[in-house]
């Protein structure tokens, strides 16, 4: 079965979390993380993000790059992305770039959307 992971790149841990909070609100434009910053409030995952993901035909995980280096080790990817895994094989699924030209929640919708309907092919 495959699974979509999406990998932030932020450490995991709540003066991680805290960090990331503050710098996201006080200077966004020097924050490396456009997952983080479309996908997430100030303290949890956006409702409308949460709800599209919910309803995805595939299994979705959702991992801090700190936590994404100790389950599969180091890749030569850029963080934040996506993989697919399956059978126990990684495959980049959605790049850092593509993630990064991002700026709202529709957009990263309509950019995941149709890279499944690419999965399906």
């Amino acid at each position: 079965m495959k699974k979509l992971i999406f990998i932030y790149n932020a450490d995991s841990g709540f003066f991680n979390s805290l960090k990331d909070t503050v710098q996201k609100t006080v200077a966004p434009k020097s924050y490396d993380c456009k997952l983080c910053q479309v996908t997430f409030g100030a303290f949890s995952m956006k409702d409308d993000w949460r709800e599209f993901i919910n309803q995805l035909s595939i299994k979705v995980e959702f991992l801090h790059k700190d936590e994404f280096i100790k389950k599969y080790g180091k890749t030569k990817h850029k963080f934040p992305n996506a993989f697919i895994e399956e059978n126990k094989k990684l495959t980049l699924f959605i790049s850092s770039q593509e993630i990064s030209s991002t700026n709202n929640i529709p957009e990263l919708k309509t950019l995941v959307q149709q890279k499944i309907k690419t999965l399906k092919k």
